[in-house]
This record gives C-alpha cells, structure tokens and sequence, in this order.
C-alpha cells in the first residue's frame, strides 16, 4: 500500500525547498546592485574626475542601473507568473504592472547605451609622447582593465614599460596596449550580454501576453523555445567568459541571473500546463 501521506509531504517539502531557492537567488541578485555601484563609483573617480552630465553617469553605473531594472522585471516575471491569479492580472493592477514593467525597460534600455557608450570609449587612442614618470603628481591614473584604474605614482610607471598609450576618451589615463585591448574585448561582452537579455525578456514578454489571452499556439512553441536556446547559450558562453577572464563579479552575476531566469521558464511551463489542463476539464 502506497503512503499517499509521506508522498504528499515529501511534495511539500520539495516545493518549499524550491521556493526557498528560488528567493534566494533573487535576494543575492539585489545584493549586486550595491556591489556593482561599489565598483562603478570606485571606477567613476578615475574615468570622470572632473565632472559628469547625464549620459556620462548612466555610462559610468550602466552595470548598475542595468541590474536594478533587471531585479525590478525579473520580481514583476515572477509576480505574474507564479504569485498573482490570472483572474487578478486585469484592471488597475495590470496597468500598474505594466507601468512599473514600462520605466524598468526604458532604464535597461539606457543602461545598453551606457555599455556601447563605455565599450566606444576603448575604440580611440594614442601613442603617449612623453615617458609615463614625467606625469606623475599631475593627477594622471593607469588603466588596468575595463572599469579598474589606480593612481599613476612613481613605482608603476616604471612597471608599464615603453609602449604606452593615451585613451583618449578619458581624462588623464594611460594603459598598456594590451590592458586596452582586455577593456575593449570585455565592453564588447557586456554589449552583447546586455543586448541578448533585451531580447530575453522581449521574448518572455510576448509568451506571457499570449499566454493571459487564452495560451502560446502550438506552431509559435517550438520557434520560441529554439530561439530561446540560443539566446541564452550566448548568455551562458558571455558567464564563462568573464570567468576565465578574472572578473568574478560579471561572472556571478551572470550565474545568478541564468539561474533566475530558469526559475521564471519553469514558472512559464506550469503556468502553460495548468492552464492547458484547466482547458480539458469538463465544464
């Protein structure tokens, strides 16, 4: 004889330990807003040391802003998906989704001209015309890789060498041509990365639209998932790459937010099956 009761709370007790997991994968996403503005306003002082108008400041604390709006949606995801009955998704709370879903993609969308704005300036540079010493004490800084600089002194400018160059795109800061280069490589991942979640959450968009108007229709299910594949293979390729890279922030934010987004998929499957369950019933 089969103990229904053991069954049931074994079912119980998986489903908490799921929930538990799933929010805490969120919690640690919300813990990275404070370390990427840590970092970025580190970084602020040496790339902007003058001042900084409005562009300046989304392309300083993109990474920053880009994850506060990405924790905004992914809660606004999860709402939708997996808290709030489709019966409560209309009226005044749809529309109060929709704005909050609205100002969060403007702010995603800022934060990826602030990555194409921060990997542009890697593009333009110039042979430095005097020896690196002779600019020390004029408040000069060294670049090391994308978004870490320190203070020029007269220790490391001995330690960069002869072949240095000038970003012109910045204030006052040398690098080491391939120190440029690592920047450049890297700010052409975040661009990438940052444009493959828009197309993430355009995708999930449109498949939580269709599924509050009656369900996704089975021929669009398979082009969906296959694009969806593809997408977040080139998310998943972007992870390891900044793993290999050293930069350890960038890689665990890009784990967790993988791990983030399969939760809100499994959200979407349940929701499709329950739904498509509640069809088959008899009236």
């Amino acid at each position: 004889m089969v103990n229904t009761r053991r069954e049931g709370g074994s079912a119980a007790t998986l489903a908490r330990a799921y929930k538990a997991l799933k929010y805490v994968v969120y919690a640690l996403l919300s813990v990275n807003i404070a370390l990427f503005l840590n970092e970025e306003m580190a970084s602020s002082a040496h790339a902007a040391p003058s001042g900084m108008d409005l562009f300046t400041v989304i392309q300083l604390f993109s990474a920053t802003l880009d994850t506060a709006a990405w924790v905004l949606l992914l809660l606004l995801f999860e709402l939708e998906t997996a808290v709030i009955p489709d019966d409560r998704l209309v009226g005044k709370t749809q529309w109060v989704i929709h704005g909050i879903r609205l100002i969060c993609g403007l702010a995603v969308v800022s934060a990826f001209w602030g990555y194409v704005g921060e990997w542009q300036v890697f593009w333009h540079s110039e042979i430095l015309q005097v020896p690196a010493c002779e600019l020390v004490g004029q408040g000069w800084s060294i670049l090391l890789d994308f978004d870490k600089f320190i203070a020029l002194d007269a220790e490391n400018c001995i330690a960069l060498g002869f072949e240095i160059v000038a970003v012109t795109e910045l204030e006052q800061v040398v690098a080491t041509p391939m120190a440029l280069n690592s920047a450049y490589q890297l700010g052409l991942v975040d661009v990438i990365n940052s444009a493959t979640w828009i197309l993430v959450v355009v995708l999930l968009e449109i498949e939580v639209r269709l599924q509050l108007g009656g369900g996704v229709p089975q021929k669009f299910q398979r082009p969906f998932n296959g694009v969806k594949i593809v997408l977040y293979a080139t998310l998943a390729v972007a992870a390891v790459y900044w793993g290999f890279e050293g930069e350890f922030l960038d890689f665990w934010d890009a784990a967790l937010w993988l791990f983030a987004f399969v939760f809100i998929e499994l959200n979407v499957f349940e929701w499709q099956r329950d739904l498509a369950q509640a069809q088959q019933a008899p009236d």
